[in-house]
């Protein structure tokens, strides 16, 4: 995995509300990510990569960002697009 999008204007939102520890972790997730291959983010046990249908979108997953909070994303080959951060794992599902 080698680029990531995070120009969504609600994932911006979500990101810059963030504390310090959090953003903090989140920045660690994303250097974990980038050190990754495809098919390694899907069989690590710390990201938890999950297929979500119920957006209506091809390609979109939730995944552990940081311990208390998910990230909505979609993938398009080696980009990984962030749509929305939620403190609450349940509220990525909705």
């Amino acid at each position: 995995m080698t680029e990531f999008d995070l120009n969504q204007a609600g994932f911006q939102a979500d990101l810059l509300a963030l504390e310090k520890a959090e953003l903090l972790a989140f920045f660690k997730t994303l250097r974990k990510l980038r050190a990754l291959s495809w098919s390694d983010v899907h069989r690590d046990k710390g990201l938890r990569l999950e297929s979500i249908k119920s957006l209506g979108v091809a390609d979109a997953y939730t995944i552990r960002v940081t311990l208390r909070c998910r990230a909505v994303v979609t993938r398009e080959g080696d980009l990984l697009r962030f749509l929305s951060l939620h403190p609450y794992h349940d509220s990525a599902y909705r």
